[in-house]
């Protein structure tokens, strides 16, 4: 078994994990669950060689070991899939997927490439990816890019196996192949330590669940004796408040109009609109067709026929730049470890870097005095947990850097924000709060904002207007929910009424 006791790790100013003691065993899936900040992360890095721990003992099948970098912890068939994308673009995907141990491929420092690809492509087959092991892997999407670091993880034939929040770049589809690769590895005896926010996820594919909070022990249930509400309780020391938010102050006026929208092949004369302080809630599985839409709005994929048109006027844009400098709109998008954020960079050049036209002066001079207030502001505003605003972004949790994301845009002072699965990967508390965030935005600053979010609840307490994709139409809409309140299970019986 693997066996951590009493480890302890500090950082400049932050005590992350205190006198954690906790057991994993082979053919047991125990997911490790807390708030972002919580401690996963660190104790994940220790266990692997990232990290060494301050105090306390990492023991493997009852004898002590001390991994000095990840290649010890793969050395003792321990291997990690990463939250981050973490691959080398312009290497082929079977070199991703050896790359650990790629010396095992060749002899007098000459790879055979042949059984390189030949082994990829049995690893490849086990996450249901069809690709040429020997295309590159830069141009393939997130989520295929997260069932390669899977595959990488399996090719190490690892005793262990720790997942980082590895569905969270997924569509259901692939989630449920990877949850097939967790059972079968359960099977094969293997120890999966299976990071996620996801609590239905967690109690439905695992055995056990630890939680962290605030980098201590909180406790270690069986997933088919807890609730939900119990593991929220364990994770914020209090329950979930998911109620209904209330009503909003909507104006007549519509200040973003679609009209006829056609993309050949994809969309034919799609009509929306949006009013003045409304949230409006976009609804639908998964490739339905929602982001693909708002993107054409926004000029980041161009249209084949028909207008948009902004407070009442025809609108020409052609980038999120136009959207953003000539109609003060603003997207959030769903990806925002390679789209919305430049992780490596500080947390105040990503605040910052969309109004930096605003903040030169007529010699294209920043304002550095000016720069640093609105850094301070949005720090402040968003309650980013950071050492300071020099501090990478890459380094923060999930939560942290999804509030960098949406505040880039607040600090742009955009009057329509477009916000793409606002909380995708973030934790209970994160979650509650950029909720508080979305709905002040239309109530107190009477700001117009598109809702995509695959979470239901999410959707009903937030929005005033639903529309339902699918299959890349407009199926249905559900418009009086500024009028009474609705019931989680209303409206989820109305949404599937239009998807059947």
């Amino acid at each position: 078994m693997l066996e951590l006791t009493g480890i302890g790790k500090s950082f400049p100013g932050v005590r992350a994990l205190d006198q954690i003691s906790l057991t994993f065993r082979p053919g047991v899936v125990h997911a490790l669950m807390g708030e972002n900040g919580a401690g996963k992360s660190t104790l994940m890095k220790i266990i692997t060689g990232i990290y060494q721990p301050d105090e306390g003992q990492v023991c493997l099948n009852g004898a002590e070991v001390h991994f000095k970098n990840y290649r010890d912890a793969v050395d003792h068939e321990i291997s990690m899939v990463s939250q981050e994308i973490q691959v080398i673009p312009e290497a082929t995907v079977a070199e991703n997927i050896v790359l650990d141990r790629l010396d095992k491929f060749g002899r007098y420092g000459v790879v055979n490439w042949k059984k390189v690809n030949e082994t990829a492509a049995q690893y490849l087959n086990m996450v249901g990816l069809n690709l040429d092991p020997a295309q590159k892997i830069g141009g393939l999407t997130a989520a295929q890019k997260q069932l390669i670091q899977i595959a990488k993880a399996l090719s190490c034939n690892a005793r262990y196996i720790l997942l980082d929040e590895p569905t969270s770049s997924l569509t259901g589809y692939e989630a449920q192949t990877l949850l097939d690769i967790v059972r079968k590895l359960k099977q094969d005896q293997v120890g999966v330590i299976f990071i996620s926010h996801k609590i239905e996820e967690v109690l439905k594919s695992c055995d056990k669940v630890s939680v962290l909070r605030d980098g201590k022990f909180v406790g270690t249930k069986d997933c088919d004796s807890v609730s939900r509400s119990d593991i929220v309780r364990m994770m914020i020391g209090r329950n979930e408040d998911i109620a209904h938010k209330g009503f909003l102050d909507v104006r007549d006026e519509k200040v973003l109009e679609a009209k006829d929208v056609t993309v050949y092949g994809q969309f034919d004369h799609l009509n929306m609109y949006l009013k003045k302080g409304e949230i409006l809630g976009l609804s639908g599985l998964v490739g339905s067709g929602r982001t693909e839409f708002v993107r054409l709005l926004i000029g980041v994929d161009k249209m084949d026929e028909g207008e948009v048109r902004v407070n009442g006027k025809k609108a020409e844009i052609h980038s999120l730049q136009d959207a953003l400098d000539k109609y003060r709109i603003g997207y959030v998008t769903e990806n925002r470890k390679e789209e919305g954020l430049i992780l490596y960079n500080t947390v105040g050049f990503n605040l910052t870097i969309g109004i930096w036209k605003r903040l030169a002066n007529r010699f294209r001079r920043i304002n550095t005095k000016e720069e640093q207030r609105t850094i301070c502001d949005m720090i402040r505003k968003m309650e980013v947990k950071t050492p300071d605003e020099k501090t990478k972004v890459s380094s923060l949790s999930g939560g942290n850097q999804q509030k960098i994301s949406i505040g880039k845009w607040l600090a742009a002072q955009c009057d329509i924000l477009i916000i793409d699965e606002p909380t995708v990967g973030v934790d209970i508390g994160a979650k509650e709060y950029i909720h508080d965030l979305i709905w002040d935005l239309a109530d107190k600053e009477h700001k117009s904002i598109i809702l995509i979010s695959s979470d239901m609840p999410e959707l009903i307490s937030l929005s005033r207007r639903i529309l339902v994709f699918n299959e890349q139409k407009i199926v249905g809409e559900i418009n009086n929910l500024n009028e009474r309140e609705w019931s989680y299970a209303d409206v989820s019986e109305k949404i599937g009424e239009f998807l059947a």
